[in-house]
Order: structure tokens, then sequence, then C-alpha cells
């Protein structure tokens, strides 16, 4: 047996570890699923109701240890005793939403039957099965602990990794969901870095639900491909910001510079790249470094803390940041203020005379660097910022609703802030996630619990009836009658009138009864027509049915 090797806990913003985990081993992870695997029944077969009362008991465990979460959060992320709050609290909001709403989200949906009178049709959602949810180092809290609560809410079991990157908070969950027995059987932790992920990638669970960057993203799609395990992934952003005439300068300044340097910029919705139309650009710019110089950056365990934000929480990231800063002036643009270093603390960057063939302006950064672009015009700025891979969020600034309005519409991004920076993530409600290389996924809400799911149909009815119009229609000679049928049912109103003598002339053309071809009995003729009158009798009735049931 093989050495077990650990995770050590450390203080980005000192450098001091203050503890260690043992990492998951392959057998771990085998085990875990296992466990989920054989206690997925029980679960499974809860009502939503009840699945949310045992959801409404982690939530009062997680009230009472808010203050040790947010201080955890403090030593493992260097996050600010108040940004590790904010987190807890999102966390509670959205289960709160959960367990009063999602019962009713979760509930079977009556079908429209269509011809199909004597049967009644419903979906009902279902759960995948065991849930792999992958987590974030940024935001390890809210970002894991959300999506594994809408996983449960659905009915599956899950298996959570968080970030080897924050694995004291991975700790803290496995803690927390030991302590609430309604739920532990449901939910296995494992700590590790890329192998303990490939590890349960490969094992498979019957849905993945990452989130993380877009490199990450792709490795765990390529890796579940080859046992066409579904993937969703809430990836990473390239969040523009535009600024037009007639934006409140000062209030576009302030708040456009919080949103690039909240966490020292490391928030997927953070604002990475600024244009702003010419006529106000200068006065812009000179408002945005006015507004970065009074940015404090530190660290203090204090619950009420004097800085803005803290450290860069990984010193990976850190080499990004350098080399997006490095690209950047090798190309010509200006640094106006900020950019100096000390161990993991960045001072906020303001950078100027950028364009789109720097890194700073395509890749995410990830760092407190606020890049800003003049453009002409309104339309040069919609078509800046939709040129990009991502689609997470954007910004619009203008005193003139409408048109903030008409340009959000024209952004390719999967939420629009319009006169404010990253006011959209904290409302339960309101579905959050990207298009294009942001990813396809949705935490928030409704859409949130039921990706969890996969629709299920019902048909449900007894023995078919002779009479039945759908009944009928399986047997052969029936083509015309069921033209008239598609007429009058679905087709205009002067399709509708004609269905039947369209079908039935009351005189036969040379065409229909050929000269040298014997005519056809009158009982026989008697009898077409005695059933297209019961068919035209059935689809007036058929129409008002269609009508009722659209």
């Amino acid at each position: 047996m093989s050495n077990p090797t650990f995770l050590p806990f450390v203080n980005p913003a000192t450098g001091q570890q203050f503890g260690q985990i043992q990492t998951s081993t392959p057998d771990d992870v085998a085990q875990a699923f296992d466990d989920l695997r054989h206690n997925l029944p029980t679960w499974r077969a809860k009502s939503p109701r009840e699945r949310a009362f045992a959801l409404r008991r982690f939530k009062e465990a997680l009230i009472d240890r808010a203050d040790e979460v947010a201080a955890v959060l403090n030593k493992d992320c260097g996050k600010t005793m108040q940004d590790g709050m904010t987190e807890v609290f999102i966390t509670v909001d959205n289960l709160t939403q959960m367990i009063n709403h999602a019962p009713r989200w979760l509930r079977p949906k009556t079908i429209p039957r269509g011809l199909y009178f004597f049967k009644k049709y419903f979906v009902e959602p279902e759960p995948y099965g065991v849930v792999a949810v992958i987590g974030p180092w940024n935001y390890p809290v809210v970002q894991v602990m959300t999506p594994v609560l809408a996983a449960l809410m659905a009915g599956n079991t899950v298996l959570v990794k968080p970030s080897e990157a924050a694995p004291a908070v991975g700790q803290l969950f496995e803690m927390l969901f030991a302590s609430v027995p309604d739920i532990a059987p449901y939910v296995r932790v494992l700590h590790g870095g890329p192998t303990v992920g490939q590890a349960i990638v490969s094992t498979p669970p019957d849905l993945i639900f990452i989130t993380g960057s877009e490199k990450t993203g792709m490795a765990i799609t390529k890796a579940a491909a080859d046992t066409l395990t579904p993937v969703i992934a809430e990836l990473g952003g390239k969040d523009p910001m535009i600024v037009l005439e007639d934006a409140d300068i000062a209030a576009a300044a302030k708040w456009g510079v919080w949103a690039a340097n909240y966490h020292s910029g490391q928030v997927c919705m953070s604002v990475e790249r600024v244009y702003v139309v010419e006529s106000v650009y200068e006065r812009f710019v000179t408002a945005v470094v006015e507004e970065t110089r009074q940015f404090k950056i530190g660290y203090t365990t204090e619950v009420n803390s004097p800085y803005n934000c803290g450290p860069i929480s990984f010193d990976r990231q850190l080499g990004i940041i350098d080399d997006h800063l490095q690209d950047a002036q090798d190309k010509g643009a200006t640094i106006l203020t900020g950019g100096s270093r000390a161990g993991m603390f960045i001072d906020p960057v303001v950078m100027v005379d950028v364009d789109h063939s720097m890194k700073v302006m395509r890749d995410e950064t990830f760092g407190p660097i606020m890049p800003i672009m003049k453009v002409r015009d309104e339309a040069e700025a919609i078509a800046r910022a939709n040129d990009s891979d991502y689609g997470l969020c954007a910004y619009v600034w203008s005193q003139n609703i409408g048109r903030a309005e008409r340009v959000a519409k024209q952004l390719q991004a999967g939420s629009v802030v319009i006169n404010d920076a990253m006011a959209h993530y904290a409302v339960s409600q309101l579905p959050f996630g990207g298009v294009k290389k942001s990813g396809n996924g949705r935490i928030h809400g409704e859409e949130e619990v039921k990706q969890f799911t996969q629709t299920k149909g019902y048909a449900v009815g007894a023995t078919p009836f002779r009479w039945d119009i759908a009944t009928v229609f399986r047997s052969p000679g029936h083509y015309r009658e069921m033209r008239a049928l598609m007429r009058l049912a679905f087709g205009s109103w002067h399709q509708r009138f004609t269905p039947f003598a369209d079908n039935y002339p009351l005189t036969h053309t040379a065409v229909d009864t050929p000269a040298a071809s014997p005519a056809p009995s009158q009982n026989g003729t008697a009898k077409k027509v005695a059933v297209a009158a019961g068919v035209a009798v059935l689809t007036a009735g058929a129409l008002l049915a269609v009508k009722r049931w659209k």
C-alpha cells in the first residue's frame, strides 16, 4: 500500500499552513460511488416535500455555523470575513428558494393529448442518479453548495470534489454533511487534485456538474465523452462593460472599478474589458484612475475589515496575470496605475491603449486588471463586446434605459446588467449561466433544480376502443380521411371549410373512375360516404378538442 498524501491548508495572505487533509485514493472514489449507488433508491423514493424537509435541517446547520464557514474562507482563500459571509448568505438564500418552491417545480405536468381523447399524457422529472459536482477555488462554498443542494433536491445522490486549492473548505463540507443525519447517507466528499477528478469522471457518474475554467471544462468533457456521460458546465468569462456617451460617468467608474477588482478580480462575472465611446473616454479614464487608487488591498481576520479585498487565492493564477500584463505592454498598452506586488497581493491595474490582439482583451485574466478601450460609437462597442469566445455576463451604462435595453438585447451573454455591476448573481431565482465557451449550465431558480433531472413521459389509458379515431387510423385504407382531418384540425379557415368536398366529390372524374374500369357498387360508395360522414363528425369534435388542449 502506498503512503498517504495530504493537501495542506495554506493561507494565501500570510503563507502559513494551518492544517491538512488526506487525499482520496482510487479505492475511496470507488467506495463512495458504491455507497451512493446503494443509497440512491431510498433518497429518490422520497417525495420532493420530504427531501425539502431534510434540506431544511441542513439549512439550519449551515446558519448555525455561518461564522465558522466565513472564518474558514478567510483563512483558506484570503477573503474578508464579510465576503465569506456573503457566500454563506447567498447559499442560504438559494437553498430557501429550493425548499419553498422545488416541490412545485418537480410536479408532474399534463401534456395536451392531441387526437388520443381517451388517454392522459403527462411528464415527470426524474433524477439522473449519482451526480458528481466538481467545484472551483474562487467561490468554494456558494458555487459548490448550490449545485450540490439542487441535485439533492431533485432526488440524486451526490459526490462532491471541492477544489484542491481550497481544501479546508472541503473538510468543512464533509463535517457539515455528516452533522445532518437526514442528508449524510446521500453525499460523499472526495479530496484531491486532477488525479482524483479523473478517477471520478472515469467511474463514471450519471451526470457531471463542473464549475471552473474553460480548460478544466474541456478536459472533463473530453474524458466524459468516452462513456457518454452528460456534462453541465459553468465556466469562465471575459465580461465586457460598455459606457455610452449618455452614461453617468461617476457611477460607471465607481462600480466598474469595484466589479473589476472585487475579490481581486477572481470572479467569473468580473468586468474584464471596458469599451467607452470616445466623447466621454477621457472623463471616464480619469474617474477610473481616481477610484482605483482608493481601492484598499490587505488582509485581516477581524470581522469588520478596512480592506476592499485580499490576495490572489491561488498561486498558479499569478502566472496568468503576469503573462497578460507583459503581453499587453509588449504590444503597446500603457499602465496608468497599479501593478505592484507584495507576496500574493497585487495593486489593481488600470490599462489603456489596448486592442484585441492582446491576451488581456481576449483570454480570461481572473485578476485585478481593468483594460479600457476607446470606441467610436454604440455600434462599435457592441461589435467589440461580442468579439469574444466567451459569453457569461455583460454590463451597459446609459441613462436612457430604453437605449440600454436595446443594446443589451444585442449582446451575446447569459446575463446583462444595466447601470450597475454584478447586481444579478445574488438574486436567487434569476438564472445565471453563459453562452459560447462560458458553458451550458444554469444556477438559481427552477432551471437549476430541473437541470439535474431527466424528463420522463407517460401515456395512460384503457385498451384502445375500436371506434376511437386514433384507433381507426392505425388500420389501412384511411388515407383520405386522415387528410381531411388534418385540414380540418390544423389548416387555414379555407382549408378547414372544404375537407369533405376535396376528398369525396359528388361526381367522379375520369381520373378517379377510368372508363375501362367497372363502376363502384352503390353499396361500396355508400359505405365510403358513411365513413367519411362519420369522420367529418369526429373531426368537428377533434377540432374543438385540439383547440382546447393546445
